[in-house]
Order: C-alpha cells, then sequence, then structure tokens
C-alpha cells in the first residue's frame, strides 16, 4: 500500500512539475470569482455556470499540456500555430455570423471567435521571428514583424472589430517594445495615429462606432439610446459603494439595466455587489497574474521566451485596463470582454492557453540557481 501511494505520488509530482503554482493559484482564484459573478448575473443559472466551468476545464487542460512542452518545441511550433491561426481569421469573412459584422463561426458544438487566437498566436509568432535577430531589430526586421502584426489586425478590422483588432496589435507592439525598439518608433506611430484619426472617422468607422466615440465624450446627449450602456453601468458601480450591496442583490444588472451583464459588462455587476473591496481584490490578484508573466519573462534564458512571456502578461494588462475603464466611462464602449470573468469560451481558453506558455518558459527556459554546496 505503501509503494502504491509513493508511486502515485512520484508520479503526480511528476505530472504538474511544470506548473507555477502561484500563477496558477491566483487564475483559479480569478475563474473563482468569474464562476460566482456569472452565477449571480445570469440569474442563478446553474447551466451557464457549469458550461462556463467546462471552458475553464478545457482551458486548464490546454494550460497544463502546453506548460509540458520545451520552449525550443514551442517555438519551433510558432509558424505553424501562426498560419493554422489565421485559416478560421479568413473564414470568419464569409461564414461568420455577429450582431455588428462577422465575428463568430458556429461549429454546432460552440461557437469560435477566430480573433481571440491571435492573441496568444500573434505575440508568439512576433517574438519567433524577432529572436532570429539581432536586438534592437533592425530596420527591415521591423517591416517584417510589422507585417506579422498587420496581416491579421487587418483582417480583424474587415469583420469589422476595431477593439479586438487593436488590441491583437498591441500584442505585437508590446514584443518590439521588450525588443529594445526605440521610442521613438512609438512616438511617430501614435503621431502618425493622431494624423489619420481625422480619416478614419469619415472613411472607416462603422456609424455604431462613431456613436461609441459620441456616447464617451457625453452620454447624457442620448441617455436613452446610445448613451444608455455607460450611464447605467456607471449608477450599478456608484451602488455598489465600499462593500456592495451582497452576492445576487444587485439591482441594476438583475433588473436588465445593463446591458451584456453576463460578458463585455460582467465586472459591473462584480462592483455592484461586492463593492470597492471586490473590485480591488479582482484588480490584485490580475497585477500579481502580470507581474507573475513579467517577473518569468525576465527569467527567461532565450530570447524567444522572454518576448513571448511578458508580452502575454502585458496583453492580459491592457484587456483588464481597457475593460475596467470602458464599463466606467472612462474609455469608449467596445467589444472587449473582462478576461476569466465573462462569460465565453474562446477568449477563457486562449488566456489560459497563453498562461501555459508562460509556465512553459518557467519550467524549461528560465534561469535557475545554483545549488548551494
Amino acid at each position: 500500500m505503501k509503494i502504491l501511494l509513493r508511486w502515485l505520488l512520484d508520479l503526480l509530482q511528476r505530472a504538474t512539475r511544470t506548473l507555477d503554482w502561484p500563477l496558477l493559484a491566483a487564475l483559479c482564484a480569478l475563474m473563482g470569482i468569474g464562476l460566482a459573478v456569472l452565477y449571480s448575473a445570469g440569474g442563478h443559472s446553474e447551466v451557464m455556470m457549469k458550461a462556463q466551468a467546462l471552458r475553464y476545464g478545457v482551458g486548464l487542460g490546454g494550460l497544463w499540456v502546453l506548460s509540458r512542452i520545451p520552449t525550443i518545441t514551442l517555438r519551433g511550433l510558432t509558424p505553424l500555430i501562426y498560419l493554422i491561426s489565421l485559416v478560421p481569421l479568413i473564414a470568419v469573412l464569409f461564414i461568420g455570423t455577429g450582431r455588428h459584422g462577422q465575428h463568430w463561426i458556429n461549429l454546432g458544438v460552440f461557437s469560435l471567435q477566430p480573433a481571440e487566437l491571435m492573441k496568444l498566436s500573434l505575440p508568439m509568432m512576433a517574438a519567433w521571428y524577432l529572436n532570429l535577430g539581432s536586438l534592437p531589430p533592425r530596420p527591415l526586421n521591423l517591416l517584417a514583424t510589422l507585417a506579422i502584426v498587420a496581416l491579421p489586425t487587418g483582417l480583424i478590422m474587415l469583420q469589422p472589430d476595431l477593439g479586438t483588432a487593436v488590441l491583437v496589435a498591441a500584442s505585437g507592439v508590446f514584443v518590439l517594445y521588450l525588443a529594445g525598439l526605440s521610442w521613438w518608433w512609438f512616438a511617430a506611430a501614435l503621431g502618425g495615429a493622431a494624423a489619420a484619426a481625422p480619416v478614419a472617422w469619415f472613411w472607416f468607422l462603422m456609424p455604431y462606432q462613431k456613436d461609441r466615440l459620441l456616447m464617451f465624450l457625453d452620454p447624457e446627449q442620448d441617455p436613452l439610446g446610445a448613451g444608455w450602456n455607460i450611464i447605467q453601468s456607471k449608477i450599478a458601480i456608484g451602488a455598489g459603494g465600499l462593500q456592495g450591496m451582497g452576492w445576487g442583490q444587485g439591482t441594476q444588472s438583475h433588473l436588465n439595466f445593463v446591458p451584456e451583464h453576463t460578458t463585455d459588462f460582467i465586472f459591473t455587476v462584480l462592483a455592484e455587489e461586492f463593492g470597492w473591496v471586490g473590485v480591488m481584490i479582482t484588480l490584485s490578484l490580475y497585477l500579481f497574474v502580470i507581474g507573475r508573466c513579467l517577473w518569468i519573462a525576465a527569467q527567461a534564458r532565450d530570447g524567444f521566451g522572454r518576448l513571448a512571456a511578458g508580452a502575454l502578461g502585458l496583453s492580459l494588462f491592457v484587456y483588464v485596463l481597457v475593460n475596467g475603464g470602458m464599463i466606467s466611462g472612462l474609455l469608449p464602449v467596445v467589444g472587449v470582454p473582462m478576461p476569466l470573468l465573462s462569460y465565453g469560451g474562446t477568449a477563457a481558453v486562449s488566456l489560459l492557453a497563453g498562461m501555459g506558455v508562460v509556465m512553459s518558459v518557467r519550467a524549461h527556459g528560465t534561469a535557475r540557481r545554483p545549488r548551494a554546496s
């Protein structure tokens, strides 16, 4: 019996040795909070909660598998992963569905959002290419990396999904930043974007996108129409106060004043029911995950692991920042979910898979301190 127990413990240790336990614990805490808030926001729907828990399980399985793959193998597979991710991104333009465009592919069992896959494969591909040459990148390498970023970004904009396109592009920009690209390149890019803004307004933005920008500036000009989302979200956040109204006791969300309260605006439900205390705990968990990713990136022994892990951590920071700013009226409303809280499968699975890549860098590609003699 002791031998069997010892064998099982040894097997468990070997199976979990590539997991980064502090990072995994923070991710599990976020998923637990997400399930609790989703259960309340969904009208105490066990079906919705179990469906999301199943997606978390799939994501954790992907995390475990990727954490066990050596970083050098992941690096070799990255171009193939990038190309495979482009296939549904092209297909969605022909067979996709969505409210304001073509964002989803209905696969029968579940719906796939191809843009979410690029949040993982794009920074990996940019890191793979930049790792081939010297850092910081030379002008030709910079142009090639921008082409790697521009291809999926342009396809996402054709859906159209401007918010997700900007965030996907940001994940590639973070790789360039971590690669040591000079600040003046970023300043020039911001200046060019500002100069192109009038052209984008008149020629590229859809009517609903213009409404979102106008309502960001003054939601009171159409309080029962385009400004409704921001106004009701801010009311719900204010109603939560310091300690919140209690789990399942939120009025704005349960009376359907808050739109998309299980997806894009689920953080509003958390703020209303758990107050400032719940918000700070959740944000602290996000900051820990981001900081852990950056710490692992700093310890990486090879350029690919450092760039990929760092970019995935910084991308998570932007997703949290954009969704939090959106629901509080500090940023325009865009269709960006709160990571691991919003209801949905593709976003959760791709994020957990990205954390698996980070754990692979930790397990196989970081410098280890020599043992004391």
